[in-house]
C-alpha cells in the first residue's frame, strides 16, 4: 500500500486523473481524415482572425485592435478538458488554502482517505460530458503563453459536429461562432480589471462553501431530492407539479451571503454572454450570408435533447446558463437602443459600473444609475 508524503501539497482533486478520465470518457467526435482536420483547424484560425475586425466595428471597443496578451488555440475534446482542469485548479486554490489554514486536520484526513482519486474521477466524468458540448471558451484565469491575458479555445470537433448536424454552410457557421468567442476575448482586454474582480468574488464564494463543508453532504442530498421528476405527459416537474427553476445543484447549496455573491457573478456572466450574443447576431447576410438559417436551426437544437442529457444539464445548471445568454442579450439591446453603444460601453470602465442581477432584468435602472 502506497504511503503518503506528509510534506506533499494537499490535493482534494487529482487534476491529472480528472484530465485523463475526461479524455477516456469523452464521446468520439466526427470522423475526419488527417487532411480534413488540418483544413478545419486552418479555416477556424483564419475566420477567428477575421472576426476580430467585425467585433471592433460592432462594439466600438478599441481593445479589439491589440490582443497580444492573450492567445487563440484550436483544441480537441481531451485538450479542452485538460485546459479546464488547470482553470478549476486556479479557481479552487483559495478554498484549499483556506481549509489548510483553518481545518488542516480534517483536510489531511480527507486527502489521506481519498487521495483526490474519487473527486478526480467525478470531475473527469463532468468534463467528459461538457467536452462534447462546448464550441468555444475564453478562459481568462490561466495566463496564455503570450502574456497575462487568457486563452481562447475553439473546440474543432464540436464545431464540425454541430455544423453537420444543422446542415449549414461550414464557413458561415464557423465565423458566427468565432464572433461570439472573440467578443469574450475583447471584453477582458477592454476591462483588464475584470479578471481579478471575478477571481475575488469566486474565491469568496468557494471559501464560504468550504467553511460549511460539514453540512455539504446533507445539502447535496437535499438538492438531489429536489431535482425534477417526469410527469405522465413527459414534461419535467417538481414533486408539487411546479416546473423547476433550472438552477442546478450549486444554486441550492448557497447560504444567504453566498447567494449575494452568486447573484453578482450571475449578473456578470449574463452581461458577458448576452453581449457576445448581441455581437454575433449583429452581422447581416453581407458578412454571414446564412445567419438567419443558422440561428433558427441552432435555437431548435435544444428541443431534440434526450432525457438523460436533459437531466445532466439540469444537474449541472446548464439550462440556467442558457438563460444568461437571453437575459443578458435583452439587457444589452435595451441599453444600446436607449443610449447607444458608446453609452453601453461604460460598463467596461470599472467594477462599479457592472449591472446587478436586478438591473439585468431592469435595464432602465442601470441607465439611471450611470446618469445616462
Amino acid at each position: 500500500m502506497a504511503t503518503m508524503d506528509s510534506n506533499a501539497p494537499l490535493q482534494l482533486v487529482n487534476w491529472d486523473l480528472a484530465a485523463s478520465s475526461a479524455a477516456k470518457l469523452a464521446p468520439p467526435g466526427p470522423k475526419l481524415s488527417a487532411g480534413e482536420v488540418r483544413d478545419a483547424v486552418a479555416n477556424l484560425r483564419e475566420l477567428a482572425d477575421l472576426s476580430v475586425e467585425h467585433v471592433h466595428r460592432i462594439t466600438g471597443l478599441e481593445a479589439a485592435r491589440d490582443l497580444r496578451d492573450s492567445e487563440l488555440i484550436i483544441v480537441d475534446r481531451a485538450s479542452w478538458a485538460k485546459a479546464n482542469t488547470q482553470s478549476f485548479k486556479v479557481l479552487m486554490a483559495p478554498a484549499i488554502e483556506h481549509l489548510a489554514q483553518t481545518k488542516a486536520e480534517q483536510l489531511k484526513a480527507a486527502n489521506a482517505a481519498l487521495g483526490g482519486a474519487v473527486t478526480g474521477a467525478q470531475m473527469g466524468a463532468i468534463l467528459a460530458f461538457l467536452s462534447s458540448k462546448v464550441l468555444g471558451q475564453y478562459d481568462p484565469f490561466v495566463a496564455s503563453s503570450r502574456g497575462p491575458g487568457g486563452r481562447l479555445m475553439l473546440v474543432a470537433p464540436n464545431i464540425v459536429s454541430v455544423e453537420r448536424e444543422l446542415n449549414v454552410e461550414p464557413a458561415d457557421f464557423r465565423l458566427w461562432v468565432c464572433l461570439h468567442e472573440q467578443t469574450h476575448r475583447v471584453q477582458f482586454a477592454a476591462a483588464p480589471w475584470l479578471k481579478d474582480h471575478m477571481l475575488e468574488h469566486i474565491s469568496k464564494l468557494t471559501v464560504g462553501l468550504a467553511d460549511k463543508a460539514e453540512t455539504l453532504a446533507e445539502r447535496l442530498t437535499n438538492a438531489l431530492k429536489s431535482l425534477p421528476t417526469r410527469s405522465q405527459n413527459g414534461k419535467e416537474q417538481d414533486d408539487d407539479g411546479v416546473p423547476p427553476s433550472d438552477g442546478g445543484i450549486l444554486s441550492l447549496l448557497q447560504e444567504p451571503e453566498d447567494k449575494a455573491r452568486l447573484s453578482h457573478l450571475t449578473a456578470v456572466m449574463s452581461l458577458l454572454e448576452g453581449h457576445a450574443n448581441v455581437v454575433m447576431d449583429a452581422v447581416d447576410s453581407s458578412i454571414v450570408p446564412t445567419v438567419k438559417t443558422i440561428r433558427r436551426r441552432f435555437n431548435a437544437r435544444g428541443k431534440t435533447r434526450g432525457p438523460v442529457e436533459k437531466f445532466i444539464r439540469r444537474l449541472l445548471g446548464l439550462d440556467a446558463k442558457m438563460r444568461q445568454y437571453s437575459d443578458g442579450a435583452r439587457f444589452v439591446r435595451a441599453v444600446v437602443d436607449a443610449v447607444g453603444m458608446e453609452g453601453f460601453n461604460r460598463v467596461w470602465e470599472q467594477a462599479e459600473n457592472l449591472p446587478t442581477e436586478k438591473e439585468i432584468h431592469a435595464p432602465r435602472e442601470w441607465i439611471t444609475r450611470m446618469g445616462l
